[in-house]
Order: C-alpha cells, then sequence, then structure tokens
C-alpha cells in the first residue's frame, strides 16, 4: 500500500513538473516601441504611469520595464517597453480585454483631448532563449 501511495506520489510531482515546465516554455514577452506626436512624449508617458501598467496587470500582463532612449533625438519622441504574456493565446486575450475595457478607454479618451499622442506603435513576440536568465 505504502509503495501505491509513493508511485502515486511521485507521478502528481512529475506531472506538476511538467505542467510547471511547459508553462515556462509557452512565455513570450512582447517589446513595444512607441513614437509620439512632436511634443506629445510627456503625456503618454504620464498616462503609462498614472493609467496603462495598471490596467495592463489587470488583464494579465506583466509589466518588465520601461524605457526611453539616451539618444537625444529619439529620447524626444519614443517610449519602449516589455510586457510578459504566459503564451501567445494569453497576449491575445489580454490585448482583446484590454482594448475593450472602460477604464482604458477613458484613459486613452482623457489623455487625448488635446490630439493623437502616438505616431507609430510596433510590437515584437519574442521567446526568451534557453540561456536567458529569464527563463
Amino acid at each position: 500500500m505504502l509503495k501505491l501511495l509513493c508511485l502515486s506520489l511521485m507521478t502528481v510531482l512529475a506531472l506538476s513538473l511538467s505542467t510547471s515546465a511547459t508553462a515556462q516554455d509557452g512565455k513570450v514577452y512582447e517589446l513595444r516601441t512607441y513614437t509620439t506626436m512632436p511634443g506629445k512624449l510627456p503625456e503618454l508617458l504620464a498616462r503609462f504611469k498614472n493609467h496603462t501598467t495598471a490596467i495592463f496587470e489587470k488583464h494579465g500582463m506583466k509589466n518588465v520595464g520601461y524605457w526611453v532612449p539616451t539618444d537625444p533625438k529619439l529620447s524626444e519622441n519614443t517610449l519602449i517597453y516589455i510586457l510578459e504574456h504566459q503564451s501567445m493565446e494569453a497576449a491575445k486575450k489580454s490585448w482583446d480585454g484590454f482594448r475593450t475595457d472602460p477604464a482604458w478607454l477613458k484613459a486613452r479618451d482623457e489623455s487625448e483631448v488635446n490630439g493623437k499622442l502616438n505616431q507609430k506603435v510596433e510590437s515584437v513576440y519574442m521567446k526568451a532563449t534557453d540561456f536567458s536568465k529569464l527563463r
């Protein structure tokens, strides 16, 4: 009986570790680059700081980091950030929820009363390499 119990526990543990590894392998990171309209970067940064990052988290997106380039010209109108998603499917679901979230729509509309903030948005999905510290 003890032997059967041990075998059962080992099977459950193995399945748990396997599921955990599969979930980890499914993670994707999204690199997003926003180019703002002239003079609009401070307003975009305020919107992210005060609203967007919390709404991302609400929809299952993990905020990894946000950067402004050090290059003088790009530093005037560029925001670069990385989000973590559990999978590509999770990313799609999160973005679908985010785009229709009333809190996001309100924040977007209020921040664009004096004109659109973004000129261009670029997105690249990435998987961590096997030697990445993110894994």
